[in-house]
């Protein structure tokens, strides 16, 4: 079992968790993730390593509660526990050695830049990061990403920092000067624009991907992704690609199979009527 130590709300419907996790908070790396099951016969999610405490024994998970299973880990408070979380799982960054970084996150995929943002600071390289939300209160992790270097905040209706997209933002960092590498996390057409924008001069640009997973371990095949043309393992090759080579498409129209099923459980766990009035 693993004991909640925190629950801190981030946005709306987003919501950290410290959790104890002492193996895994000493040896997770940048990029890596977990899968965490609530109880006995609970749904398996997949959550990126936000951050990690090995003298506390603690790691930190993000998550937006959107469905019955996240709505359930959301709602845990300290002293609760989780009872299965298995990692850390996936493929570290790839980290630039030196030179200049743009993390880009957006919305949730803020919370998975992070660790990425500090390991690259740690190594001496310059790190610029851009977040956005669709308001202020949907901006996360900006207090901790000030702390690695320069943050511009883009909020989708004007209300804090720079109005517009981050892709409009990464679109003047680039023109202003020389940029070694980007890094991209958060809803699939964010990503997919980061890696048009880059394409042309050529910037290597890493992307998060968040395909179905279940197991964690390349069993299932349920977070098979094309890139490059040919079919990789989201949880065993990735969950980062060169998003240059990846097929967004494909991507989208996979994350899109089991949504009914998603809102019909969570109709059964809330009821109808009280989604209906969330939408």
């Amino acid at each position: 079992m693993h004991t909640i130590l925190a629950n801190t709300q981030l946005a709306p419907n987003v919501v950290r968790l410290d959790v104890v996790a002492p193996r895994i908070a000493e040896i997770r790396r940048a990029g890596q993730f977990v899968i965490v099951r609530k109880g006995r016969g609970a749904e398996r999610i997949p959550l990126t390593i936000a951050d990690a405490d090995p003298a506390r024994g603690g790691i930190t998970l993000v998550i937006q509660a959107v469905g019955k299973s996240t709505r359930e880990l959301a709602a845990l408070r300290p002293g609760e526990a989780i009872q299965d979380i298995a990692g850390p799982l996936g493929q570290p960054t790839e980290l630039l050695e030196r030179g200049h970084a743009v993390c880009v996150g957006g919305g949730v995929g803020t919370a998975v830049v992070h660790p990425i943002a500090q390991s690259l600071r740690a190594r001496g390289v310059r790190v610029t990061s851009i977040i956005g939300g669709r308001a202020k209160e949907w901006v996360i992790f900006e207090a901790e990403l000030r702390a690695l270097g320069a943050v511009i905040v883009c909020t989708d209706d004007g209300s804090y920092g720079r109005p517009g997209f981050v892709t409009q933002a990464l679109a003047d960092v680039l023109a202003d000067g020389a940029v070694d590498a980007v890094y991209a996390v958060g809803p699939v057409p964010m990503m997919r624009a980061v890696a048009e924008l880059t394409r042309p001069s050529g910037v290597p640009t890493i992307v998060s991907l968040n395909p179905v997973m279940v197991d964690g371990t390349g069993m299932c095949g349920g977070c098979r992704v094309t890139v490059g043309g040919e079919t990789k393992f989201a949880c065993v090759d990735g969950p980062e690609f060169d998003g240059h080579q990846v097929d967004f498409a494909e991507l989208a129209d996979r994350l899109g199979t089991y949504r009914l099923f998603e809102r019909e459980a969570l109709e059964r766990h809330e009821g109808p009527c009280k989604i209906g009035l969330e939408q």
